[in-house]
């Protein structure tokens, strides 16, 4: 889990820090500095919320230990597609 973490970190870090072909504008470094490390906690916040979340465990009546995965707020269910109507069979 610590060497993911610390790939996704440095991958991030050399994405960030790579120089485009198409900038030509001269910027201080701290600007440039001040992006990166924006460019790689919005990358870290991704990875964090990629992880799995679950709730505080509990214990059963039989002695178990249960420990629920969070589920996210469910949004709107899509509806059902509506497809040609095959309530009668012509032949």
């Amino acid at each position: 889990m610590r060497a993911a973490l610390a790939a996704a970190v440095l991958a991030a870090a050399l994405a960030a820090a790579a120089p485009s072909a198409a900038q030509t504008e001269d910027r201080p470094p701290e600007e440039l500095a001040i992006e990166g490390i924006e460019r790689l906690m919005q990358a870290l916040e991704a990875f964090i919320h990629s992880i799995p979340q679950y709730e505080a465990p509990e214990l059963n009546e039989d002695g178990d230990i249960i420990i629920r995965r969070k589920r996210p707020p469910e949004s709107e269910p899509e509806p059902a597609p509506t497809g040609p109507d095959f309530d009668e069979t012509s032949t």
